[in-house]
């Protein structure tokens, strides 16, 4: 194991063994997190998670996987939800340890088209039974009458290389009736590309969990607590890649010399739009970052409000601008002011989320880093509090879908007098698969069902 994540793994297992850290609780990330983007969902990313391959046979790849849209209610038709084809979707790879994550760049691109007999029937639905849909195009697929289509393009260094073209994405899970066997229908958004990658684009269970409710009350929490997002989707862009794409050397996960990997995924929309009669409209100008995320909760819980939407808009290595939020983390005097319990961070928050070098404070970027080193471990075996619980494979080495990034959070950030603290909520409402892309099937509109607790 590399210098880097060595340092920052040691530091966290001694914590575990000060603090007891016992498991449970939630997970948490970055649903509405500032004003600005909370007017915007589909360029509102909810997740990002980076993480070495812990699917049988593919353990040498890369996942990377952004979720876009917070708390889509399943049955929120007739139109449901999509991409936006005037939101640029990227993923963003820093290999060399500058603090720019500038060296690889995959974008994703949406387009609409309006088709089969909803268009040529003038139905009010975006999806119909007419017939069922079991296919994404051709024969069973008539009924899809709003279908997205995407490309996918990687920028290694300013190499261009359109990696896949006229993808079709996974539309929403109307219901039994209209889609009879979803997963099915969604296996076939599941993309072979050139230079061995994978893709998926579509909706999928949101696997965030956590009781919003009571965390946001100042911090009025209960137990058992409430999952506020039982039964709520999301959008999801997950790329699998191979190591050797992603590295400096192009090497492969077990002999790169240059293991450790920075990365954000990032919204963009260009400057200027124009709204004209009979509902069209332009989009001119270049493209603007909207929103960012690579670590989870950094915008949501240590950025103050005054700050939230200016650091969205920011790139990651611009982050000394910010780093009074962590050597002064607000979250402590919440903690204080409500429990009246001294909290105390086990650890420098600047070592954990803004640097390669552990005490090294001149360049500070806001990164989620991986150690592509570090074998994965099977879900089966996955331990949500991560390296407090000896997983070194988890979250702040990247980030996995099962990863208790909230319970971590508040824990290390609390100290030793909040040792077991937590929302009480301690499960997603599916569970998660062992395959790519990694992420549960859909609640469908008709049939489901928010979970209390």
């Amino acid at each position: 194991m590399r210098k880097y994540f060595k340092g920052v793994v040691m530091s966290f297992v001694v914590l575990a063994l000060m603090v007891g850290l016992a498991p449970a609780a939630s997970s948490a990330a970055s649903h509405r997190e500032a004003p600005l983007i909370s007017l915007d969902p589909t360029a509102d990313i909810t997740d990002f998670f980076m993480f070495r391959s812990y699917e049988a046979g593919q353990e040498d790849k890369i996942v990377l996987i952004m979720d876009v849209i917070p708390g889509e209610e399943p049955s929120s038709g007739p139109n449901y939800w999509n991409f936006d084809p005037s939101v640029l979707y990227t993923f963003n790879i820093d290999n060399d340890k500058d603090g720019n994550a500038n060296n690889v760049r995959f974008e994703i691109r949406f387009k609409n088209e309006f088709r089969g007999v909803n268009r040529d029937l003038g139905l009010f639905l975006s999806y119909v039974a007419l017939p069922p849909i079991t296919s994404l195009d051709g024969a069973g697929s008539e009924g899809l009458g709003l279908r997205q289509t995407y490309t996918v393009t990687m920028f290694n260094k300013g190499k261009k290389t359109v990696l896949g073209k006229d993808l079709i994405a996974v539309p929403s899970n109307v219901g039994p009736r209209t889609m009879p066997d979803y997963e099915s229908l969604a296996a076939q958004g599941l993309y072979e590309l050139d230079n061995d990658v994978r893709v998926f684009a579509g909706q999928r269970d949101d696997p965030f969990y956590i009781d919003l409710g009571a965390v946001f009350d100042t911090l009025n929490l209960r137990s058992p607590g409430t999952d506020m997002l039982s039964g709520f989707n999301v959008h999801t862009i997950a790329l699998e890649v191979p190591a050797s794409l992603l590295t400096k050397d192009k090497k492969a996960v077990d002999d790169t010399a240059q293991p450790v990997l920075g990365a954000y995924a990032a919204t963009s929309r260009q400057t200027t739009r124009v709204l004209r009669e009979e509902g069209d409209r332009d989009y001119r100008g270049n493209f603007v970052q909207v929103q960012r995320l690579a670590n989870p909760l950094v915008n949501e819980a240590i950025i103050g409000t005054v700050d939230k939407d200016k650091w969205n808009a920011l790139d990651p290595s611009k982050e000394k601008r910010f780093v009074e939020y962590y050597t002064n983390p607000r979250l402590v005097t919440a903690l204080e002011a409500v429990f009246g319990a001294d909290a105390e961070p086990l650890l420098d928050l600047r070592d954990v989320l803004l640097t390669y070098a552990p005490g090294n404070y001149q360049k500070l970027s806001e990164l989620l880093r991986l150690d592509i080193s570090v074998a994965p471990v099977a879900l089966s075996s996955q331990n949500p509090l991560t390296v407090l619980a000896g997983d070194t494979a988890g979250w702040p080495n990247g980030r996995r879908p099962i990863d208790d990034v909230t319970d971590v959070a508040i824990r290390v950030i609390g100290g030793t007098n909040y040792a077991t603290a937590g929302d009480a909520v301690d499960a997603n409402d599916l569970p998660l698969p062992e395959a790519f892309p990694f992420l549960a099937t859909p609640w469908d509109g008709r049939d489901r069902i928010h979970i209390n607790p």
